[in-house]
């Protein structure tokens, strides 16, 4: 989950890789480091405890001149956060420097084998390794590095994307993959390697992204090379980006998770546009049009996802069963790929992932993929790895997600399994044609009622201060809102630290009710629908216990905001639509009690944006 990045050409490297690694910092914050080789071939290697500003800090007047280098920002996996187990690593000469993303399966019987031919390691980390098992291959058969690379990585077991430095050869980076993300960008005679396009995009949008087993050699001067571990030469597919440099900035808001809980509206018009009609009347996904046999004729479909995207499978799961009639199971990525899932050709398998690297969600499309399952991807990364690991797909089309936590990319997963839903319906014919042109309607209105959703963000602030004395939380929600509850208290969670579960509200006499107290806050998705009468004895049996209510009604409503301790009306919706209006109050509640609490709301502690190991 560590973001690495690279720079060979004519310019200066330092700024550029240290102004690229700041926008990957999304990937891991637990340290930062950055190798450089200088005009007089002397590799130097500045790294430190904490972020990149502090990387910055400690490089200050030191010699940074270079037109090569590489850079890394670490997500601890093997090793604790601190200077010596940061990233970049070097050899034992002190010639190689190498940065990684991934795990090492396989590092311990490396290290033992290295540890006997005489090697000392200074680092608890299985990157360490790498480092001087390729040196330990290079000197031990004589070999150039390319060489060293293809052979070390044939004794490897694991998850890996790397670069490489030798300073005997600075005109020259060595770039590696293994079911981690890599991207190089191609630039006018120079290049550019990072994780992931973001911070590629200001200098190049000309991109090559490396597949599984694929090594580059970015040489000053010459085109750029691409080889697999048997030196097959590859010829690399060159994709054009399209991503705006504005989407990478605040643009004047105070955070990342807030710009992009107000970006929202015209995310999802972005997600609906040349899907939706502009009567408002008809939905057309290409990927359905074309895969209308696999999907029609499924026995079932079976939903694979981590986190919050887990969170929009659950909603994914109603719409598909309630209008599709499909079953519908929804699973852990991580569970299904280890418990030899019964699966085969008859099943659809919907992959969901934000960044579309998730470790665990590729694994899962490997394995549903070599059970014959047809497989559909909803992502948000165009070029990503679950894009191309999926027979066919939707993209969330809702720009660049760069805070930890998820929102904007939550509430496109559940527009495009939305139109996924009422598409399949309607070439099914399970639905009447007023029910759908009634949902396609109000569907196309819903970014005009998230506007008004986020003008309650000065009240939910306010609101917020309130609560900043809570250790616990509770979230109940009823149908299309229980998965909205689980993921409110995720939110809350991730970037506050305050605990917090979410349930089905009728679940909560079945044990959580034991928590209610004076000093127990109940967040309660309590917009009006078929169960609107349930979740109002729920509530009541809230405060016959002295529990703290703080519920989410629509507009309108005077029952609950007679019982409740606070209300947030909202607009009315479908029920099926309403996790895209109640998803975002929880979002800018969660946000403001964090900042209350004076916490990091963009890079919580522990937490990294991309999960590209398990």
């Amino acid at each position: 989950m560590c973001g690495i990045v690279g720079y060979i050409g004519s310019r200066e490297a330092y700024p550029i890789i240290i102004k690229a690694l700041k926008r990957l910092e999304y990937r891991g914050y637990d340290s930062a480091g950055v190798a450089l080789i200088n005009e007089t071939a002397e590799l130097n290697i500045y790294k430190t405890k904490g972020k990149v500003a502090d990387l910055e800090q400690q490089v200050g007047s030191h010699d940074a001149s270079g037109h090569v280098g590489i850079a890394h920002t670490r997500w601890a996996t093997h090793g604790e956060p601190n200077e010596i187990n940061a990233h970049p690593h070097y050899s034992a000469s002190g010639n190689l420097a190498l940065i990684h993303n991934g795990i090492i399966e396989n590092y311990a019987t490396i290290k033992e084998k290295l540890q006997k031919a005489g090697y000392e390691f200074r680092s608890s980390t299985d990157t360490e390794v790498l480092v001087q098992l390729i040196e330990y291959v290079q000197v031990s058969h004589n070999l150039d590095l390319l060489s060293a690379v293809q052979l070390a990585l044939q004794e490897v077991i694991g998850a890996y994307a790397i670069a490489i430095l030798d300073r005997r050869r600075p005109d020259t980076i060595i770039a590696a993959r293994q079911s981690s993300p890599l991207a190089i960008g191609i630039g006018d005679n120079e290049f550019f390697l990072a994780s992931d396009a973001s911070p590629i995009v200001e200098h190049t949008n000309r991109v090559v992204y490396l597949e599984d087993g694929e090594i580059a050699v970015l040489r000053k001067g010459e085109n750029l090379h691409v080889v697999t571990q048997d030196n097959c030469k590859v010829n690399p597919q060159i994709s054009t980006i399209n991503l705006n440099i504005g989407q990478l900035e605040k643009g004047g808001y105070p955070h990342f998770m807030l710009k992009e809980i107000f970006e929202q509206p015209d995310c999802i018009r972005d997600c609906m546009r040349g899907r939706i009609n502009v009567e408002g009347t008809d939905i057309a996904l290409s990927a359905v049009i074309d895969h209308q046999e696999q999907l029609l004729n499924a026995r079932r479909f079976v939903i694979v996802a981590c986190g919050t995207s887990w969170h929009a499978a659950l909603i994914g799961k109603y719409l598909i069963e309630q209008f599709c009639r499909f079953p519908v199971e929804v699973e852990y990525a991580s569970e299904f790929r280890y418990r030899n899932p019964v699966i085969d050709e008859k099943d659809v398998v919907i992959a969901i992932s934000q960044s579309g690297e998730t470790a665990d969600t590729l694994a899962a499309i490997e394995e549903a993929k070599k059970k014959g399952a047809f497989v559909y991807g909803i992502c948000n990364a165009i070029g990503s790895s679950i894009a191309r690991a999926t027979h066919t797909g939707s993209f969330i089309h809702v720009g660049p997600e760069i805070g930890v936590a998820s929102t904007k990319a939550f509430t496109g997963q559940v527009t495009v399994l939305t139109m996924l839903a009422l598409t399949l319906a309607r070439i099914k014919g399970c639905i009447s044609t007023e029910k759908f042109q009634e949902i396609v309607g109000e569907l196309d209105q819903i970014p005009e009622k998230m506007k008004q959703v986020v003008k309650l963000n000065d009240s939910i602030a306010q609101l917020s201060k309130i609560f900043t004395y809570a250790h616990n939380f509770i979230y109940l929600g009823r149908g299309y809102n229980y998965p909205v509850a689980m993921e409110g208290a995720l939110k809350l969670k991730e970037i506050s630290y305050i605990h917090a579960e979410g349930y089905p509200a009728a679940e909560m006499k079945h044990g959580p009710i034991a928590l209610i107290d004076t000093e127990m806050p109940v967040v309660v998705v309590a917009t009006h629908n078929q169960q609107y009468e349930k979740i109002v004895s729920n509530i009541q049996e809230i405060k016959a216990r002295q529990g703290k209510v703080i519920a989410l009604v629509s507009e309108g409503d005077t029952q609950i905001k007679k019982v409740a301790d606070y209300s947030i009306e909202l607009p009315r919706t479908l029920p099926c639509l309403d996790p895209l209006i109640t998803t975002i109050p929880l979002q800018l509640l969660a946000y403001h009690i964090a900042i209350c609490k004076g916490k990091d709301v963009d890079q919580p502690r522990n937490l990294a944006k991309s999960v590209t190991v398990e």
